[in-house]
């Protein structure tokens, strides 16, 4: 950067030298009470996120994805979709590097993409100014980042900032299931495609008797198929909800809707989402890393056939366990709690079972968790990392949980076929 000709300063945050610059990005870790911002806010300066900054340099047509839970797989679905039909899309925003770029790297990008597709975290959304959606995706509305945010409403206050970002060319892509998320998008400008698993919403696109339905066109004799849902490679049912997002968002997007279906059949599932890695004993090994909330959890304890072994654990973000219990009934065998959240996972856990699965809490290292895990698990079962939490406690990241948790599967498959 200092070869760039550009001034760093390390160390420490000079408020009255940021207060200088024509423009202030800030990185999406820093919480909206830290002092620094404080600070600004008292100098009456405001920041951007590096996505609105970069949007600012981007001429392509944005299609936009947040949500709870299901914006990496729905917006890296989406990329696929418009690629299989012959678009030239660019994916990036929030996926994490081994998804796709930063949305400034997409900004540098010559020749320009054709469309670029950005997931975008509530943290950026919070600053976003300027940034106009040409398709905007919602694919859910849950609690997350309660160590951040002061309720469940102000996190929502941060989502709502995409819906308030669009205009009335902007199409949008909402779940059609969530009624937070209807209420949120009473009134908001611009034409709505709405998707569900339960009912039929025209124009939208549903499940209906094993098969993805689209209808859109007003013009056509109703719903299209697009693909069963069974063509799908991607487990759950909630993956099913992500796949009807992304149908709408590349059909809205310019996708041809005759090669979207055979494009949903062909779509990967992505690391740490519900992934495959490894078999050991009879028991399949499934690294569901990504899942940082009870949201996500629950997702795929719905999604997943028992008996179930959880490994469950890491950052606590003031959730509350016991809501994951219903799910849990009658299809877990056992739950290991461990990590920094793991007391009171366990003890949360322990009141709401009443006895329907045990409960035990490991206070050593992850080898150790996955080994008492393991142990617990019979064949036929799967032995499910779906932590519901954050991962610092032990790792820098969920990647660095999934990919230790991976090397562990591998590791005892080999030494089972020894």
């Amino acid at each position: 950067m200092r070869r760039l000709g550009a001034a760093v300063l390390l160390g420490s945050h000079d408020p009255d030298r940021i207060a200088e610059a024509d423009v202030v990005v800030a990185s999406p870790g820093i919480p909206p009470d830290a002092p620094v911002f404080r600070a600004l806010r008292e100098r009456r300066v405001g920041w951007i996120s590096e996505p609105e900054f970069a949007s600012r340099f981007i001429a392509s047509p944005l299609v936009v994805v947040t949500g709870t839970n299901g914006k990496t797989t729905t917006a890296a679905m989406t990329a696929h979709l418009l690629r299989e039909s012959g678009a030239d899309a660019a994916l990036g925003g929030n996926t994490g590097p081994a998804v796709g770029p930063p949305a400034s790297a997409l900004a540098l990008l010559d020749p320009p993409p054709e469309v670029v597709v950005l997931e975008v975290s509530s943290f950026q959304l919070a600053g976003i100014r300027d940034l106009v959606p040409a398709v905007g995706v919602m694919t859910n509305l849950g609690a997350d980042h309660l160590d951040r945010y002061p309720s469940v409403a102000a996190y929502h206050r941060d989502k709502r900032r995409l819906l308030e970002a669009g205009t009335e060319d902007t199409t949008w892509v909402l779940n059609a299931d969530d009624p937070a998320l209807t209420r949120m998008a009473e009134g908001v400008p611009g034409r709505c495609l709405r998707f569900s698993l339960e009912r039929s919403p025209s124009p939208g696109a549903c499940l209906d008797e094993g098969a993805l339905m689209l209808d859109v066109d007003a013009d056509a004799d109703g719903p299209r198929p697009l693909a069963p849902a069974a063509a799908l490679r991607l487990p759950g049912r909630h993956n099913v909800a992500n796949a009807l997002a992304a149908a709408l968002a590349a059909v809205a997007a310019g996708a041809d809707p005759d090669a979207v279906g055979p494009a949903l059949a062909s779509f990967r599932p992505l690391p740490h989402r519900l992934e495959d890695v490894g078999k050991v004993g009879g028991v399949r090994w499934i690294n569901d890393s990504k899942a940082t909330n009870l949201a996500a959890c629950a997702c795929a304890l719905r999604g997943l056939d028992g008996p179930l072994v959880v490994l469950l654990g890491g950052s606590d973000k003031g959730e509350d366990f016991r809501a994951l219990a219903p799910d849990m009934a009658g299809k877990v065998r056992a739950v290991v709690a461990y990590g920094a959240a793991g007391p009171r996972a366990a003890a949360d856990l322990r009141a709401a079972a009443e006895g329907r699965f045990p409960v035990s809490e490991v206070a050593g290292g992850f080898d150790e968790v996955v080994e008492r895990a393991s142990a617990l698990a019979r064949p036929g079962d799967a032995l499910l990392l779906s932590p519901a939490c954050a991962s610092f406690d032990m790792f820098r990241n969920y990647e660095a949980r999934g990919d230790a948790f991976r090397a562990l599967a591998q590791a005892a498959e080999s030494e089972s076929a020894r």
